[in-house]
Parts: structure tokens; sequence; C-alpha cells
């Protein structure tokens, strides 16, 4: 495939997934307060699964296999299929559970399109707000069909910086330590509870960067390639106690937050006085 039949596929899959991320969103808008909501937990006890995660996963498997049924599928609560095409999807039908059924404000849908291995296009579109964000590589993010920037900021110490908590309560007080030792050390930090839309928000220059540790593929596929058509950067650590750390930032203060992470896991205090 040229790159001209790549942006043309890129395109196409960007429509596509904008179409069912907001028929998905307007499913979890339409459902919000509903007493029939049943709530599970995952991971654990503190991780929350409801009947609308699953409700909305089936109609993007649904809509999926009826337009392109060739293409591979993983959604985070279990729906699987594979590829016969080179084209794999990777799904969040609802990302920020616990938001949702909080009445929180910060919750959507993150859809991916991935060709062998590489995202090609993306959605997310915010429930609540009615907000699409979108990109194909090579043709640029938006939002609500708008292009979209990240922030020019280049001073760590000035940048207002997302981040987010794991369930499993060792994992949050190491993330807690490493947060404690930033806040001082950058503008302010900011928790919404979605990693999907903390990266829109970093592609649309509402945050300067965003960094979390023990976030999934689905919570960060279709959002890291949304900043990087942003003009923005992404990455992480994939070895050692910050195995599992992504980053998404504008392009000036990657290595800068990369950094800061580094020496916080260095120097914070560790409760063990280590």
């Amino acid at each position: 495939m040229n790159d001209a039949e790549e942006r043309r596929l890129a395109g196409e899959l960007r429509a596509l997934a904008e179409e069912i991320a907001r028929e998905a969103g307007d499913l979890l808008r339409d459902r919000a307060g509903d007493v029939r909501t049943e709530v599970g937990t995952k991971s654990t006890v503190t991780d929350m699964v409801t009947e609308v995660d699953r409700e909305s996963e089936l109609l993007i498997s649904r809509r999926l296999l009826a337009a392109r049924p060739g293409d591979g599928l993983t959604g985070e609560e279990g729906a699987a299929r594979v590829s016969t095409t080179g084209v794999h999807w990777v799904c969040d039908p609802l990302d920020g559970t616990t938001n949702y059924l909080y009445g929180v404000p910060a919750y959507g849908v993150s859809i991916a399109a991935e060709l062998e291995g590489r995202v090609l296009a993306a959605a997310v579109f915010d429930a609540r707000h009615g907000e699409m964000f979108s990109a194909a590589r090579g043709l640029g993010a938006t939002r609500d069909g708008v292009a979209i920037h990240v922030s020019g900021l280049a001073d760590l110490s000035m940048a207002l910086v997302g981040t987010g908590f794991g369930y499993l309560p060792a994992r949050r007080a190491h993330q807690g330590r490493i947060t404690a030792y930033a806040l001082p050390r950058v503008r302010d930090i900011r928790r919404a509870g979605s990693a999907a839309l903390d990266h829109c928000w970093v592609a649309c220059g509402r945050l300067d960067a965003y960094y979390e540790q023990g976030v999934q593929q689905w919570d960060y596929a279709a959002g890291a390639l949304i900043v990087e058509e942003a003009g923005g950067r992404t990455g992480g650590f994939v070895q050692g106690s910050l195995a599992g750390m992504r980053f998404a930032t504008n392009a000036a203060l990657y290595e800068p937050l990369r950094a800061l992470v580094e020496e916080a896991e260095v120097r914070a205090p560790r409760d063990d006085g280590g």
C-alpha cells in the first residue's frame, strides 16, 4: 500500500470510527442515571463495570461487523475477533465508568483502527458534551471537524498537567508519591478520570501534558494518534518500576516531563522511608 492509498484508507476508517463512536456515545447519554444499570467489578472492588459498558461494546461490535466483516476487534469488555483484512479495531465502549456512575461529566467512547499494528484512524467522542475528537494518520486531528493543535508551552514549571490513578492500592500509592513530587514543579495537576479525554485535551491545548501508569491499549490507542496528529508526542516506559507509564505532551514538554517522573521515582519519599 502506497502513501496515498494509506491516507485514503485512514480517512475512510476515521469516518466510520466517528459515526460509530457517536452512536455509542448517544447510548451512554441516553442511559445515564438509569436505575436499572447493573454494576459489577473487574480487577478490584473499585474497578467498576456496568451493563451500559457491555451494551455500548455490543453496539460497536455489531456496527463494525456490518460495515467491515473481515476486520478484527479488541474491546475492553471482552469483544475479540481476528482480522482477515489486516485492519484491527481497538475500542473502549465507556471510558470513565466511575465518572458515569457518579454523574461526573467526563466520559466517552474511544475507537481506534490499526493496520498491521499501526494506528491509522481514531475517534474519541465526549458523550456528555457532544464533542467529537478524531484523527487520521497524515491528515491531522480535529474537534468537531475543526483542526486542533497542542499548546506551544515550553516551560514545564508553567504546564497544566493531567494524570490518573489505577485501581490497585499499591499502584495508587506509587502514583500518589510521584504526583506529590511533581505538583510543586508544574503549574498544577488535573485528574479527570478518563485517559481518552485527557489525551484529547492535550491535543487541543486544554492540557499541556499528561502522564499515567497502568492504562491499557484501549484507553490510549485512539487518543495517542489524535495527540500526534495535533503536533504532540506520546510514548512511555516499558521496563523497571515505571513500566506502563504513558505520556502525551506537546512537542517541547515530552523530555522534561519524562525526566521529572524519573526524578520523582528516585527522590520522592516512600512509606518505608526509602
